[in-house]
């Protein structure tokens, strides 16, 4: 009979979609190298999917298809999640870990709502639970939070990691599409699923928030925690004025621990057109990391795509085969600190509030005042700006008035806001853009 160290280590797949077929084909066409970088035999014993029927890839035997999920859970060595969503993916992973098996998912969406739930049960069960393509793609950005930087205490993060939003933001800024346009360019690019919801709405970004600032922060953070913004408001008008300030609107996550608590927030921001950041274009990520020793840390590249993703995962699974063939298992996610999350009154920023106002004497002195009775100051106006649409009653010409404030906290700019909202003559919705220092 074989010995443990002479069998294959066995590796169960779920999943078959985009980077599913991918990480099966790198499994399989590598397999020789993969095996030999691991120093044992690496083998994928089963790929489960829904309709193995419609599953045509010249790659794969269809011969490794089945339907019987906990069966390929239960005999695999590896079990890599890629089915995405909350269910059957939470039961699989915990089936998987409850048999012994260890498991390398690229589910953000499981882990930002389950995963200190789940990286207690890997350690229960002696396994191990790798994510790196959860969040960033291809990007190394799990492992330095997780290992490399482990000995320093990190500050807080911000990046932009969500890459449709930033295909679509960037190709209203170099090529002037309107929001609707330059999303239905991404969707046939293939940056866009065709219900785009959880991406332009912020919730991607706030799943990969939430792993991030539990890894970093080592405290329990789910998405329930996240306060999030999407960039469905974000109109031509938007762009343009940025420009004219020689910034562009990113949408980013901004993780902090500080003295009021930990928080994790998604939101559009203006940055400076020469802040690294500017520079992300298309569906490229990129993840800025301040730690107190280390200081200041940046990771950039493809935050998405079928080969991208499979690269992170196919890595997870040779770390994880490597712990398997040398009988020990990698670092735990510890959680030891119950840190207060900070109240949303507690972040304050400097914002760019832009109205849309009838062009009469007194307008601005009276804006100004409602800012000064709120405690707000002013840093900056900028009246030059291209004229809007007309309203109907009103026979001049709509002007822009762009506000930047100094830093306030959010509640109160919002008050604000709404108060000058009540004037008689400014129309229409502001557009309310924080700024990033």
């Amino acid at each position: 009979m074989a010995s443990d160290n002479e069998n294959p280590i066995r590796i169960g797949l779920l999943g078959i979609g985009t980077v599913g077929s991918e990480t099966a084909r790198l499994l399989i066409e590598d397999c020789e190298e993969l095996s030999a970088r691991v120093g044992r035999a690496i083998e994928l014993v089963g790929v489960a999917c829904r309709n193995p029927d419609d599953v045509d890839f010249p790659w794969l035997d269809h011969g490794l298809l089945t339907t019987d999920t906990e069966a390929l859970c239960r005999r695999a060595d590896i079990v890599v999640e890629l089915f995405g969503g909350l269910e059957p993916a939470r039961t699989m992973v915990t089936l998987a870990m409850e048999s012994g098996a260890s498991v390398v998912t690229a589910n953000k969406a499981l882990l930002a709502t389950y995963g200190p739930e789940l990286y207690r049960t890997a350690a229960a069960h002696g396994v191990d639970l790798y994510f790196e393509a959860a969040v960033g793609g291809a990007i190394p950005i799990v492992h330095p939070l997780r290992e490399s930087l482990a000995g320093d205490r990190v500050e807080w993060m911000l990046g932009i990691v969500n890459g449709t939003t930033n295909y679509i933001l960037d190709q209203m800024t170099t090529e002037g599409l309107d929001f609707d346009v330059a999303l239905k360019q991404a969707q046939e690019q293939g940056y866009a699923e065709a219900d785009p919801t959880g991406d332009i709405e912020g919730e991607d970004a706030a799943n990969k928030a939430a792993i991030m600032a539990t890894l970093a922060f080592h405290t329990n953070v789910v998405l329930r925690d996240v306060t999030a913004e999407g960039i469905t408001s974000i109109t031509a008008e938007d762009i343009e004025a940025a420009t004219a300030e020689h910034k562009v609107i990113k949408l980013l996550a901004v993780m902090e621990n500080d003295e009021s608590g930990v928080s994790a927030r998604v939101y559009p921001a203006l940055i400076d057109e020469r802040h690294p950041l500017a520079s992300v274009h298309g569906s490229f990520n990129a993840i800025f990391i301040h730690a107190r020793a280390a200081g200041d840390l940046m990771f950039y590249g493809r935050g998405a795509g079928g080969a991208p993703t499979a690269s992170a995962v196919v890595g997870d699974v040779v770390t994880e085969a490597r712990h398997i063939a040398q009988g020990c298992t990698g670092p735990s996610i510890p959680m030891y600190l119950d840190l207060p999350k900070a109240p949303l009154d507690a972040a304050k920023a400097a914002f760019a509030v832009r109205f849309v106002i009838h062009d009469k004497p007194g307008v601005l002195a009276a804006i100004a005042r409602e800012f000064s009775d709120h405690g707000i100051s002013i840093n900056g106006v900028n009246q030059d700006l291209t004229p809007t649409r007309h309203d109907p009653g009103y026979s001049g010409e709509l002007q822009q008035l762009r506000l930047v404030t100094h830093q306030c906290d959010e509640q109160t700019l919002r008050t604000t806001v709404k108060a000058v909202q009540g004037l008689d003559f400014v129309t229409g919705t502001p557009s309310v853009l924080r700024v990033l220092a």
